[in-house]
């Protein structure tokens, strides 16, 4: 069956999800407790443990092929407009966030700000904190690196919507 990587994800979280959730049935029905006197069979909870263990492998299985079918996919997909595969997009979008967010700290100061507080405690001396970079420059850095990362992400969802690949 083909799966764009949208799909594929989902699936897989879906699988996760069914994994997780087997776990911790499992993880409440394989013991239990009675009271002294108790009639046992009336409290013990519905678990069949090789049934439930088969499953358990079966959902690891599927999970690891898909798992290695999306990331093949990702170090074969070219995206559009930016020759890097989604396995490079990958690394380059948080590099990308990483940097807007450095620059968008950078541009908010101001050229010269008084330092309030050293090391915890009020000071007679009055102190200041200067840029010692051009804030025009950091400014126009900032907004390119914005619609760098606007045009990455939307690159790479396009690509994973539209392209598929075979899994099943």
């Amino acid at each position: 069956m083909k799966y764009t990587s949208a799909q594929a994800n989902k699936l897989l979280k879906k699988l996760n999800d069914e994994y997780s959730a087997l776990l911790d049935k499992e993880q409440r029905c394989r013991d239990f407790r009675a009271a002294m006197g108790e009639d046992i069979e009336s409290v013990r909870p519905a678990y069949d443990y090789a049934k439930t263990q088969v499953r358990l492998a079966e959902l690891e299985g599927t999970i690891r092929r898909l798992k290695h079918a999306i990331n093949r996919f990702n170090t074969m997909q070219v995206v559009d407009g930016f020759g890097m595969t989604i396995d490079e997009m990958l690394v380059y979008i948080p590099q990308l966030t990483k940097r807007k967010s450095k620059l968008l700290e950078m541009k908010s100061r101001l050229p010269k700000e008084r330092v309030e507080e050293q090391y915890g405690r009020q000071s007679n001396i009055i102190d200041y904190t200067y840029t010692n970079y051009d804030l025009t420059a950091v400014e126009t850095d900032y907004e390119k690196a914005a619609d760098e990362l606007s045009r990455a992400q939307l690159a790479l969802d396009a690509v994973n919507q539209r392209e598929s690949f075979e899994f099943g």
